[in-house]
């Protein structure tokens, strides 16, 4: 018996979700440590920036358009174009089937 091959889009595409899950994993510890770390203290005691509290500018104004630029780089480097139609063995010959 032959045993099929693993098609490479499978592969490509599971790399693909790992790096999205991996970047979204990385934004919310992000998230998280400046929200949580810097907003745990007393609303008087609050740092400001841009007239925001310190927590909510680095978690959220600051946060956002870095994970955007890391996808962004993600996408570029990382994904890869691919067909999405089967590949067919018949049609490699050359000859057009109608």
């Amino acid at each position: 018996m032959k045993k099929e091959s693993r098609d490479w889009r499978i592969a490509q595409a599971n790399r693909e979700a790992l790096y999205a899950l991996g970047a979204y994993a990385l934004y919310f510890v992000w998230w998280y440590v400046f929200a949580y770390g810097l907003g745990d203290s007393d609303p008087e005691q609050y740092t400001y920036v841009l007239g925001m509290p310190s927590w909510f500018f680095y978690s959220c104004i600051v946060g956002y358009p870095l994970i955007t630029l890391l996808l962004w780089a993600i996408v570029r480097c990382k994904f890869k174009d691919m067909p999405l139609e089967e590949e067919n063995d018949e049609t490699e010959g050359g000859g057009n089937k109608q």
